[in-house]
C-alpha cells in the first residue's frame, strides 16, 4: 500500500485525486486550511483507516513544519494541489504599489511557495522511485491571469529543477496542467455561462474538463508505469492549449 499526500485535498481536483488513489488501494492523507472540510471529505473517501487529514496553511513555513508530525513517515506520492487565483478574493488598486505587491505575493505564496515548502519538508521522507506531481494551469502558457499565470509558470520552472535534483533517486517530478475545469471552487461562483461557452469554444473536443479528468492523469503520472516521465508539463485541457 502506497502512502499518498494530497495538498488541498478537501474539494474539487484535490478531492478527485484523493478518490482516485483510494480506489487504487492506497492510503491517502489530505491537507488544507479548513479542518471541518477535510474531516468531512476524509469520511466520504473511506474513513480514518484509508484517509487521514491534516489542517494547515501550506504556504506558511512555520505551519508546514508544525504539521510534519501529522503526515506520513514515508511518502510514496506527493500531489501539490493547493492553490488558486487569489486575485478572485481581493480588489486590487492598480495605483497603490503596496496593494499590487501584496496581490502578487498572495498568488506566488498560494501556488508556488505552498508546493515548494511542502515538497522541501517531505523530500527526506520520499521513498526512492517516488512521485511528485504539482497541479499547474493553462494560465502559465500565455492565456493571461496576471500574477496567477506567472505563479503557475514559476511552478513549471521549479519542477524542472526538482526533476534533476531527485532524478538520481528514481523520483520523478511533473506538472499536470488543467484548462477549464468545472465543479470546483476555483471561480468562487463567478463563472458565467458565457464564460464557460467562450472557454469551451477554444477546445478541440467541445467540452469543459472535470476534476476526474485531471485526477486520472495524475494517477497515471504517479504510477510505476510512468517511471521515465519526469520534468514534464502534461496538459489536460481538451486541446485549448496545444503542447507543441
Amino acid at each position: 500500500m502506497r502512502e499518498i499526500v494530497v495538498t488541498g485535498g478537501g474539494t474539487g481536483i484535490g478531492y478527485a485525486v484523493a478518490a482516485a488513489f483510494v480506489a487504487e488501494g492506497d492510503r491517502v492523507t489530505i491537507t488544507g486550511r479548513r479542518e471541518h472540510v477535510l474531516k468531512e471529505a476524509a469520511d466520504r473517501l473511506g474513513g480514518p483507516d484509508r484517509v487521514g487529514c491534516a489542517a494547515f496553511n501550506a504556504a506558511n513555513p512555520v505551519a508546514v513544519g508544525e504539521a510534519l508530525g501529522r503526515l506520513p513517515a514515508r511518502v510514496d506520492v506527493l500531489v501539490n494541489n493547493a492553490g488558486g487565483n487569489t486575485n478572485l478574493d481581493r480588489t486590487a488598486a492598480d495605483d497603490d504599489l503596496m496593494d499590487v505587491a501584496e496581490s502578487w505575493w498572495a498568488n506566488l505564496n498560494a501556488n508556488l511557495m505552498s508546493a515548494v515548502l511542502v515538497t522541501a519538508a517531505l523530500v527526506p521522507r520520499l521513498a526512492d522511485h517516488g512521485r511528485i506531481v504539482t497541479i499547474g494551469s493553462i494560465a502559465a502558457r500565455g492565456t493571461g491571469s496576471g500574477s496567477y499565470g506567472a505563479a503557475k509558470a514559476a511552478v513549471e520552472a521549479w519542477t524542472a529543477d526538482l526533476a534533476a535534483e531527485l532524478g538520481p533517486r528514481g523520483i520523478t517530478a511533473n506538472v499536470v496542467s488543467p484548462g477549464l475545469v468545472v465543479d470546483t471552487e476555483f471561480f468562487r461562483g463567478r463563472l458565467t455561462e458565457e464564460g464557460v461557452r467562450r472557454r469551451v469554444e477554444g477546445t478541440r473536443n467541445g467540452r469543459a474538463g472535470t476534476p476526474e479528468d485531471v485526477a486520472q492523469t495524475v494517477r497515471f503520472v504517479a504510477s510505476p508505469q510512468a517511471r521515465h516521465l519526469t520534468g514534464q508539463v502534461v496538459h489536460v485541457n481538451g486541446g485549448a492549449y496545444l503542447g507543441r
